[in-house]
């Protein structure tokens, strides 16, 4: 069977990850903007506004991707990935008009909501469609859903000067990023989506009369620890993307938005050169030890290193190994455990890495007003404790990993 008839398709719902790029790190860059425009007027000790209800707004993309992950994953499997993906592209559009719109931080909060709700459809569309789509590289399909992400969050910086320098309200580049996921939800209406559900052969070809064949799904502890790096993973580059900008001044960095492009050049990096190790030379789950490991080294220097060039070296660092694709290993991982079931196990993954959206940047939150002027670097200590539970998990995987590998050949299966 020739997949070639549906490359056309997963450019289309790759670039709904470069809008989704776009939309995870947006907010973090205009928190004082939004903090006036919603009404706040604390301030901290530097003079700035407290920006703890704009991280509460950023948390809530978490708590709407939450909420609709239990829905949105059955949903995919039974009416298709299509219709999962043209739900995510509406709402996509309702998110960042109605955020550019919001006189207040409840309104914003609701749209936020929103705005999860639309990221759960499309990870449930995306992430199987293009493992369907690419059946012999599930894993380089699924990095290259991050490959989109950090092309959006590289761009984002010069959409922001390029706002700046031409004296245009910060909300120009909501209403155009709502008017782009519009465009590619017409376009992705029109194409055609493999079927969903095909599972590999004994032959280790894709096997079209394999069928979707509905299976129980049974979990095992090495199951339920890739699910939980879904959480720790999550963490590690949610709490720098909404930390690093005051970090950034802190330690004397003249244009701080700059630690995004090395963050997203570090992604970039990391997907081109990922790609390659797991496709010739590395196993991908070695990646889910390997890359928290280096987060956790990185955390720690930038707490211990105030200099402003180790924040743009902790930014590429971080934006390789803390968002350099081991999101989507995991995701790939356990596409590979559930193969007749990615939409639900899909749904499953991401309501951990929803979790921590939500979780931990509201802690972040508390973090931040509560320490005052340190409190972007007790965020820091914070994220490497919760990246050292990322290492140890993927140490107990890659152990159970190395013993199926011995006995079966794999990660032991785990559907029944």
């Amino acid at each position: 069977m020739s997949y070639k008839k549906y490359y056309p398709t997963a450019l289309a719902l790759y670039f709904t990850y470069i809008i989704l790029g776009i939309e995870v790190s947006v907010l973090s860059q205009y928190k004082q903007q939004f903090a006036g425009a919603w009404g706040v007027t604390k301030t901290l000790a530097n003079g700035q506004l407290d920006v703890s209800l704009v991280l509460a707004a950023i948390a809530a993309l978490g708590l709407g991707r939450l909420i609709m992950l239990p829905f949105s994953g059955p949903f995919s499997d039974r009416f298709g990935r299509k219709s999962a993906g043209l739900i995510g592209c509406a709402l996509f559009a309702v998110y960042f008009l109605g955020i550019a719109w919001a006189p207040n931080f409840y309104l914003a909060y609701i749209f936020a909501i929103v705005g999860g709700m639309a990221n759960s459809f499309m990870d449930v569309c995306v992430a199987p469609s293009c493992m369907e789509i690419f059946p012999n590289s599930g894993e380089v399909a699924s990095m290259f859903m991050k490959f989109s992400m950090a092309i959006g969050q590289f761009i984002l910086p010069f959409m922001i000067g390029f706002v700046a320098t031409s004296h245009l309200s910060y909300k120009v580049i909501f209403y155009a990023v709502a008017a782009l996921i519009i465009m590619d939800g017409v376009l992705i209406s029109f194409m055609r989506f493999p079927p969903k559900n095909k599972v590999a052969g004994e032959s280790g070809k894709y096997d079209e009369k394999s069928g979707a064949k509905k299976e129980k799904m049974k979990f095992t502890p090495t199951s339920i620890a890739v699910i939980c790096v879904g959480f720790t993973v999550t963490s590690t580059f949610q709490l720098w993307l909404n930390c690093n900008q005051e970090l950034g001044l802190m330690y004397g960095l003249a244009e701080p938005r700059m630690i995004q492009s090395y963050y997203s050049i570090g992604g970039i990096t990391a997907i081109i050169v990922t790609s390659v190790l797991v496709k010739r030379f590395i196993e991908p789950v070695r990646i889910l030890f390997i890359y928290p490991m280096i987060a956790v080294v990185t955390l720690l220097a930038v707490y211990f290193v105030q200099t402003p060039s180790m924040c743009l070296i902790g930014g590429f660092m971080i934006g390789y190994a803390g968002a350099g694709g081991v999101l989507q290993i995991g995701v790939a991982t356990a596409n590979k455990m559930f193969p007749t079931n990615r939409g639900k196990i899909t749904s499953i993954f991401m309501i951990a890495s929803s979790l921590a959206n939500y979780v931990v940047l509201n802690v972040a939150g508390l973090i931040t007003s509560a320490g005052g002027t340190n409190g972007p670097r007790y965020v820091l200590l914070f994220n490497a404790a919760i990246t050292i539970v990322g290492v140890l998990l993927a140490l107990f995987i890659n152990m159970q990993f190395n013993k199926g590998k011995s006995e079966e050949g794999g990660i032991v299966e785990t559907t029944a």
